[in-house]
């Protein structure tokens, strides 16, 4: 094989002919905090990823079942769509927890397994966005989500989002500034990514509504949806529209088994599904075999529902330490979101000029990491704003990190900052 090199003719490196979405591809700060604490030595309280604590997950059933579902057949590749014994186990899990609408009963053909909630994401935006298309998206929000989007070269338009999620009614102003409508609204109604507030029910109407208006696909990603722990359940938009071809539903086994897994699932309409599969063989051919055989086998024998209630017992324990935590350390000078499910509080101070980017170094000194305000927002907004997960810590590891938090912002702030408290 020849290769043609242009240093003969000329001293400078050649430049290379990147795609024009290279610009686009942004990464994750988020995913990217994963390698920067390996890089330090010293103890870490980790109220940054958004994952399960090691003591949440049910390693040993895993282990048992792996030793029984492991065989040859396990290590070939699969169906794209999904291997049929996990399909039919998801599926009757969802409708024994009656997470999908009854009309949705028995349709395997609206599952597709996934590589993860990524992966779900990912097949969505590719699906229905064009170069320069508008996608709608909350803010704060799950970046990994709207940089997937700008992968496809969309431009992202930052809606906000308060206590009942996103502020739908500010939808036809952004319509009417753009001077065209969203192709796609991306949304995570259900304590949502970053603030863990949920979308009311009458703004979930209202948002199918201005769907249709518009044509816009909604794009409802789900992750936590099982880990309800207080409140009143709400119904997702799917079961409030059902068979709606407007919405492309996104899951993920990661948050109420483990993120390890890599498996998610798509539950989209019938019509696409061929589509959603076809994108998907030009991606992986098929997600995991050996997984998805291990994680049909747990749903079979009904492990979700004693371990999904254990996580909600776990995690509202986990959310009361953090918020009396951050009540009784910080007091006025934060102010916090408060969920009824899912892994995480939103915390923003009221001094403006403590910059949660600028903290970081000093936190992580002092042995806690969390994720600053800016990664939420493609545009960097929330600069006095942070997130912390409490569902990766037991309570004693969460007192022990916000006493660390709290050092390391008496020792980060400026003289002008202490001169308000």
């Amino acid at each position: 094989m020849s290769t043609v090199s242009s240093s003969a003719s000329s001293p400078t490196s050649p430049t290379l002919p990147l795609a024009t979405r290279a610009d686009s591809l942004v990464g994750s700060v988020i995913d990217s905090s994963t390698s920067l604490l390996a890089s330090y030595t010293h103890d870490i309280v980790k109220f940054g990823m958004g994952a399960p604590a090691p003591d949440m997950l049910p390693s040993s059933e895993f282990a048992r079942i792996a030793k029984s579902v492991f065989s040859p057949e396990s290590f070939t590749y699969g169906e794209t769509q999904g291997e049929p014994v996990l399909i039919d186990a998801l599926l009757k899990y969802l409708e024994d927890t009656s997470q999908i609408p009854e009309e949705h009963f028995g349709q395997r053909e609206r599952l597709v397994i996934t590589s993860g909630g990524m992966q779900g994401l990912d097949l969505g935006f590719k699906l229905f966005v064009s170069p320069g298309d508008l996608v709608f998206c909350e803010s704060p929000t799950y970046t990994n989500g709207s940089a997937t989007a700008m992968s496809y070269e969309a431009e992202v338009v930052e809606v906000p989002v308060d206590h009942e999620g996103m502020q739908v009614d500010a939808l036809e102003g952004l319509v009417a500034q753009a001077g065209r409508s969203p192709a796609v609204i991306y949304t995570i109604p259900t304590f949502q990514n970053p603030a863990g507030v949920t979308m009311s029910l009458e703004r979930r109407k209202e948002l199918l509504e201005f769907a249709h208006r518009h044509n816009s696909v909604i794009l409802e990603d789900n992750p936590y949806g099982t880990l309800r722990f207080s409140g009143e359940s709400i119904p997702t938009l799917s079961q409030l529209s059902p068979n709606d071809p407007l919405i492309f539903g996104v899951r993920t086994f990661s948050k109420f088994v483990a993120p390890g897994l890599r498996i998610g699932w798509i539950d989209v309409d019938p019509e696409i599904r061929g589509l959603a599969i076809n994108a998907k063989q030009t991606m992986d051919t098929c997600t995991s075999v050996p997984t998805q055989h291990m994680v049909a086998q747990w749903l079979s024998e009904g492990g979700a529902n004693d371990h999904v209630d254990h996580l909600r017992d776990a995690y509202l324990e986990r959310k009361k330490t953090m918020a009396t935590g951050l009540d009784q350390l910080f007091g006025d000078e934060v102010r916090s979101t408060d969920p009824d499910g899912g892994f995480f509080l939103w915390v923003t101070f009221e001094d403006d000029s403590i910059n949660t980017e600028n903290l970081l170094p000093a936190a992580l000194d002092e042995g806690v990491a969390y994720i600053p305000g800016p990664a939420f927002s493609p545009a960097g907004a929330f600069t006095n704003a942070l997130r912390l997960c409490f569902a990766s810590n037991a309570p004693d590891r969460i007192d022990e990190g916000l006493q660390r938090l709290r050092s390391a912002v008496d020792k980060h702030r400026t003289p002008h900052s202490r001169a308000h408290h």
